[in-house]
């Protein structure tokens, strides 16, 4: 079995231009989505990356479940100000 990804003791998911971070287990999860790259070298490195903390519940319309947002030039400033959301939203339960 491929063992996950983890950042911070949180798991990490892609699907295409889409990164989830987080347990859908918990209450909350954070999506980065990358809108835009450029080219360094031979490589396609993120410029645009949208990052939401969602709540995780599926009663709850897909659009009302946005908690935060924002963007950020780079994947890790993105996942920087991921980490930090994830962790305050799951520790005030």
């Amino acid at each position: 079995m491929a063992k996950t990804l983890e950042y911070k003791g949180h798991p990490l998911q892609r699907k295409d231009n889409i990164i989830y971070y987080g347990s859908f287990a918990d209450k909350y999860i954070i999506m980065m989505q990358i809108l835009d790259t450029k080219k360094v070298k031979d490589l396609d490195v993120a410029s645009k990356v949208s990052v939401q903390l969602q709540l995780t519940d599926p009663s709850i319309k897909s659009r009302d479940r946005v908690v935060k947002k924002a963007e950020k030039d780079s994947l890790y400033a993105a996942i920087d100000v991921a980490a930090v959301w994830l962790e305050r939203a799951l520790a005030s339960r």
